[in-house]
């Protein structure tokens, strides 16, 4: 991928030589900005997502089950 981003920018540029060099450049400082991100991967972002859907099931059963709780208590103060 930034090897063809790095491709398409140096055709936009005359010389076989400059587009070369222009190119190395181009997927050099690509792959500088990219490592910078705070990037995961796929993966990373699925096993994340199921996790967190996971959490949220447990928690829409602990707020039904204080609910009932909290519903059997002020049945015992009144």
């Amino acid at each position: 991928m930034l090897t063809d981003l790095a491709e398409q920018a140096s055709k936009l540029l005359p010389g076989e030589k400059s587009r070369e060099e222009i190119q190395r450049s181009m997927q050099l400082v690509l792959q500088n900005a990219l490592a910078r991100l705070d990037l995961v991967t796929r993966e990373e972002f699925d096993a994340q997502a199921a996790v967190l859907q996971k959490t949220r099931a447990k928690v829409d059963i602990l707020e039904t089950e204080l609910a009932r709780l909290m519903a059997i208590l002020e049945e015992k103060k009144q």
